[in-house]
């Protein structure tokens, strides 16, 4: 057993400690949560989805106490932590409404008497999750998962314990039967051992490129199904004939909410040259104007990064890339977490902040002259997590959509995940889908019945 502890990024102080679980603990955990699954999996949709709307309601009754642990852990800004609480009772919402029709039989016409394809829950399911959205990267797997019928264990970041242990608490304070979904507090050096234990069914990880490739190697030599959402590079293609008010403040929220700390996150901004200079100067003067301060203020947008090391990362990144012959048209300086909202222009695909993940407020600018330069800018990455195009044609951006390499294309808006619609991305982006009725089945079973008089 060890002790970790959490660190307030903006204030620098202790929040609290935590014990990490032992073996034996977590044995017990797996063990506890393999046997509520049998029980759990004969309950009715009836009941789940009482239970799931009681988690809605938890969610929206405690979200400001639960919004303030989420604050202190990453230093996120107060007024986007409830909004996140309020997105994760909604996931809640949709799939207590849902779950039973995504999961119903299917009849297929055959030679048979009857055949169809059922749907059925296979039991354990490990989620691996990350602190830049640490409610609702956890929601929107846990929401499909136990609607389902199956069971979830948690293992959370370890800067947002406190967190992972208050979406426990949602379940236990809205009635579900204990075990059905559990909290492992562990080190990363303990997940190999428990993707390989036969009571965990399959895996999802939202993270980075090496930590899902780490899973899947585990999972797969085990044969286990796995998910995969990892990081992102979108581009943001802004052309000629965009709706220029619109776009500036689109672009804007899309790079620097949750203090660019996001793997949708719309990093790197296509312009065309013929419209570029005065979209960036309008562009600038909104970032200008975003207030930077206390996460704990409801008037601040930008708050710190979720630890110190992130922000030297990222000031590596952006001194790189100067060197290389970006220009800092706004901030690119570093105050501990803290990094200044920052717009480079002049970016080319062989600088850091275009070919690399930044995760935090850069935002790198580059031009194009012709639509298929822009869409060559666009894919080019070793990410497809989502691309924005942005356009008073919307038909001829709809016919383009399918030359982008990517898991989603947005028309006029940023990327953004929602129940209704599948999530995920291509490339090194992962793969699987979360949400919609294409995430609730990604863990199930698909049986063929095939019955004859």
């Amino acid at each position: 057993m060890s002790t970790v502890t959490s660190i307030n990024p903006y204030t620098g102080k202790e929040i609290e400690s935590f014990k990490t679980h032992t073996k034996k603990e977590i044995s017990e955990i797996l063990q506890n949560a393999d046997n509520r699954f049998y029980s759990w999996r004969e309950t009715s949709f009836t009941e789940r989805k009482k239970l799931m709307l009681a988690a809605a309601s938890e969610l929206k009754k405690n979200k400001e106490e639960y919004a303030k642990t989420m604050t202190a852990e990453i230093g996120k800004p107060i007024a986007q932590s409830i909004a996140e609480i309020e997105k994760c009772a909604w996931v809640c919402e949709y799939y207590a409404e849902n779950a039973k029709e995504h999961m119903k039989n299917e009849i297929v016409k055959t030679d048979a008497f009857k055949s169809y394809c059922s749907y059925e829950p296979l039991g354990v399911v490990l989620a691996i999750m990350p602190w830049n959205y640490p409610f609702w990267q956890v929601f929107r797997f846990a929401a499909p998962a136990l609607m389902a019928g199956n069971v979830g264990i948690l293992k959370h970041a370890s800067n947002v314990f406190g967190s992972a242990l208050n979406i426990e608490k949602v379940f236990k304070r809205a009635g579900f039967p204990a075990n059905c979904f559990s909290t492992l507090l562990i080190g990363s050096d303990s997940i190999e051992a428990i993707i390989e234990d036969p009571m965990v069914k399959a895996v999802t990880l939202t993270g980075s490129g090496p930590a899902g490739s780490a899973v899947a190697s585990a999972a797969g030599r085990m044969i286990k199904k796995t998910v995969l959402e990892l990081g992102g590079s979108n581009a943001l293609v802004v052309l000629k004939d965009c709706d220029m008010d619109a776009t500036v403040d689109t672009c804007v929220q899309a790079r620097f909410q949750n203090t660019g700390q996001s793997c949708i996150a719309g990093k790197r901004l296509l312009v065309d040259s013929s419209i570029s200079e005065e979209f960036i100067e309008r562009l600038v003067k909104k970032v200008r104007e975003l207030k930077s301060g206390d996460p704990a203020d409801e008037d601040t947008y930008i708050g710190t990064l979720a630890r110190e090391d992130l922000a030297k990362d990222l000031e590596s990144q952006v001194k790189r890339s100067v060197k290389k012959g970006a220009k800092v048209l706004i901030g690119g300086k570093r105050q501990n977490a803290y990094f200044e909202p920052t717009v480079l222009a002049d970016v080319t695909p062989k600088m850091p902040v275009f070919n690399e993940e930044t995760f935090g407020p850069v935002l790198s600018v580059s031009t194009f002259k012709t639509l298929d330069e822009a869409i060559a800018l666009s894919n080019d990455s070793k990410f497809g997590l989502g691309v924005s195009v942005f356009t008073k044609d919307i038909k001829a951006a709809e016919d383009i959509a399918y030359r982008f390499n990517e898991g989603a294309v947005f028309i006029n808006e940023l990327v953004k995940s929602d129940p209704r619609l599948p999530f995920g991305g291509i490339k090194e982006s992962g793969y699987g889908r979360e949400l919609s009725e294409h995430g609730i089945r990604e863990f199930l079973n698909r049986k063929t019945i095939f019955i004859n008089k």
